[in-house]
This record gives structure tokens, sequence and C-alpha cells, in this order.
């Protein structure tokens, strides 16, 4: 058991050969034991807690270990690998700026660079009109809260006031965590910035009128923290939907915060870390919101693989820090830029975003199916596009995490990788090239696997 809960025992399991998933060792691979130790051994315990695995490489959506095991990919590596795992566009052209070769130019421009932002502005929504590359979502949350304050005290605010929810994830870094909607991940730092405030996320199944919801929780914040909106509040960070269970917001809540930030002269940021790209069957998830956000924070998806992060926004807000004074030494290099410029025209050019949306409906349709088989433990199915969460809670409302983690497991054993959250959820994303085929059979071993775990 070292290293994480899963099993790290090897057992016989089923052997499997279909067109998308082999199975023909042992689950764990008896081999991958002693390499997965050596790692407990040399690296810190924070970087584990995955099944029991060693990746060899992965192709679109299969992924392969070096004993012959194949499993079908519903996790895009944690909602990377959008344009599918070694997409050819995007290897092609690292490949070219390896040939010449130019891997890092530090805050120096690049073709690559120059082309990337070209065609990123172009094919983004029209109020974004700059961008700021960058290596990891944590950076590119951090630089919205920054960009909020900037603003904020160009408009002479007292306060540098930023609103987040509950139950929100932003990222590791301090001003991520203070954002971030739970006390627990707050607690290493020792204090909390007074001037980040956290609402109440509007869960649909605990509210009735989310416009109100909002209405009141403003007020409250209001009220018990002494605070004027006018001079005191500049701006909210939203998660687009509620990452550990892919809940997103009521149209009307946000609609309602929205107005609320313009009458206020607030900014509104979006963490689109796990949203975006295609992956809700829009280009960014925000959009099923019918709402202009000021401020656009992405990363996982935007390249497919390698570490870019990007901020967006309106040249008046993207240009308050002066030159030189927030850059990353990263950012923007050749390689990030070019697979995250073939990775959005993978999204555009191929089809992507619109398989997202068609094979969603098929996805969503077949789990609110195998939902109403399992009615005792199965309480939910969330998400848009190619993103599900299935909710797990048993008839007395117990969570029921356990339950997720041998379902995770059994699919591991199965040749098919789910996103194991810890909680009473399991994550579901496929890659966005999956076929409906492929997508057909992962629900078909998903589902055999809550059949067998309850």
């Amino acid at each position: 058991m070292a290293g994480n809960g899963f099993s790290h025992q090897p057992i016989k399991v089923e052997k499997i050969a279909t067109k998308y998933r082999t199975i023909k060792t042992d689950i764990p691979v008896p081999e991958s034991i002693p390499m997965l130790e050596k790692m407990y051994e040399i690296e810190a315990q924070a970087m584990h807690g995955q099944l029991s695995m060693v990746w060899d490489r992965a192709d679109d959506f299969q992924v392969y270990d070096q004993w012959g095991n194949i499993w079908l990919d519903f996790t895009s590596t944690i909602f990377v690998a959008n344009a599918g795992h070694g997409n050819q566009r995007i290897v092609k052209a690292l490949k070219e700026v390896l040939d010449k070769p130019l891997l890092h130019t530090y805050t120096y421009a690049s073709s690559e660079r120059i082309d990337y932002l070209e065609y990123l502005i172009k094919n983004t929504p029209k109020q974004f009109e700059k961008a700021f590359l960058l290596s990891a979502g944590t950076e590119a949350t951090e630089a919205a809260l920054k960009l909020m304050r900037l603003n904020g005290q160009k408009q002479g605010k007292r306060k540098g006031g930023v609103i987040c929810f509950n139950g929100a994830f932003h990222g590791r870094t301090m001003g991520a965590q203070m954002m971030t909607g739970s006390k627990p991940a707050r607690e290493w730092i020792g204090y909390q910035d007074p001037n980040i405030h956290h609402l109440n996320f509007p869960y649909s199944w605990e509210i009735d009128n989310p416009k109100e919801f909002f209405n009141i929780e403003i007020e409250q914040l209001l009220k018990n923290r002494g605070l004027d909106a006018d001079r005191d509040l500049c701006g909210f960070m939203l998660e687009t939907f509620q990452g550990w269970g892919a809940v997103f917001y009521p149209k009307d809540f946000v609609q309602a915060l929205m107005k609320f930030a313009k009458k206020h002269n607030m900014l509104v940021a979006f963490d689109e870390m796990q949203a975006g790209f295609g992956r809700t069957g829009k280009l960014f998830g925000y959009e099923h919101y019918e709402v202009e956000p000021d401020i656009l924070c992405c990363g996982k998806g935007a390249s497919s693989g390698l570490p870019l992060a990007i901020v967006l926004g309106s040249k008046e807000i993207m240009d308050l820090p002066d030159i030189g004074s927030m850059s990353s030494t990263h950012s923007a290099n050749p390689l990030v830029c070019v697979a995250g410029h073939q990775n959005l025209k993978a999204m555009l050019e191929d089809g992507l975003i619109d398989n997202s949306n068609n094979l969603g409906n098929i996805f969503h349709q077949r789990l609110n199916e195998i939902k109403d088989r399992y009615p005792n433990h199965l309480k939910y199915i969330f998400g848009k596009g190619l993103l599900a969460a299935l909710i797990f809670i048993d008839k007395s409302g117990e969570p029921l995490s356990s339950l997720c983690d041998k379902i995770s497991e059994k699919a591991f054993q199965k040749g098919l990788l789910v996103v194991h959250t810890g909680r009473e959820s399991i994550k579901l994303a496929p890659p966005l090239s999956m076929t409906k085929e492929a997508l057909l059979e992962g629900l078909d071993v998903l589902e055999i696997c809550i059949k067998e775990s309850t």
C-alpha cells in the first residue's frame, strides 16, 4: 500500500483484448512495483496517490505501459490532453522547433511566440485583446488576482477586495490558495488575507431562486464585513464549474453576479483550467452562461501536453503592470507556443469542439441511463460536453467515497482510466478526439465496474 491508497499487490485479473483495451498481465504489473517503490523513496509524497501504474507512451485516447497493457483514457491526464495524446499537429510543430534548435528565449521575441499570440487573439472572443503566457495554472490565477487589485488601485478603491467561492480550487501558490474555498487548504499559510472573501456556492439542489440567493449572499457579506462595494471590492474569481463535481453555477446566478460587478466597477475573472479549449462543447466553458468576463485564466488543455497557461483580457487591463513587472522565466518559450498554436488549430480547424459537443450528448444520455439503473448509489450526473462527474451518495444522503475508490481501481484492472478525486465523485474527461465507438466501450466498462462494486 506504499505511496497511495491503492493496492500494490499484483493480482490475477481477467485478460482483455478489444480494439481499444489490452490487459495481459497481473494488475498492478509485478515489474512495476520496484519502480514505484523507488520513486516513493526519492520523491516528495505530495506527488503520489494515483493508481499503481507506470506509463510508457500515450497515443490519442490510449495509454500504454511497457509490458503490453493498453488503457482507454477517460482522464486526458487531468483535463490536459484535449487534442489527444501526442496530437500529430503538435508533435510535428515541436519537431520543427527542436530541429532548429530553439528551446528557450526568456522574454526575447520569437516568430513562434508572435504567430501564436496573433492566432490566439484573432480566434478568441473580442473582449480579449491581449494575452499573458505563463507555465502553470496557479501562475495565471495569481496574475488575475494582481490585475484585479491593480485595477482597483487605479480606480482609487481603498481595499483590494476579491470575492471567491467556497469549494473552489485555484492553485497551489499562496495567492491562489488564499482564493481557494477550502479552509484546510489555507491552514499552512497561517493567516487569511482580510480582503479575500468567500461566498457559498449555489448548488442547484439546495436553492430555488439563484438570483435571489446571490443577492442575499452578497448583502450578508457586505453587512458582516462592513464593506462598501464601490470602495472595498475590486473583483470576482470564479471557477467555471466546481472542479470536484463538474457542478456548473445556475446561469441566473452568474448573470446577477455580472450585473453587480458592473454596477460597482469590479472585474470578473473566470478560472478555466478544466473548462477551456473545447472540454464543455464550446471553446470556453463560461460561454454557457452567456456573459463576457473581463479576465480569463486558462491552462491544462491549452497545449494538450506542455506547460502552458494563459491570461486573457482587454488592453487596458492587461497593460496595468509596468514593463518587466509581471513575467516568468519559462513563459512564452517557443516549444509551448507552437504546442498552444497547433492545439488551438486542432480545436477550431479539425472539428474537436464539435466532436466534444456531439459526443457529449451521447455521453450524458448514456451516463444518465446508468444513473437510473443504480439509484441507491449514483445520485447525480453533472457536466457538459466531454466532461462528466458521477456523484455517489446513498439513500440516506451519505457520500460514498470508498465506493468511488473501488470503482476507479476496478476500472483500472479492466483497462479504463478514470479521474479518481478522493471524494464521492468520479470524473470523466476523454480526449476530444475520441471516437463514438471507443466512448461507448469505455462507458460499458464503467457500468460493469459500478455493477460489480455495488
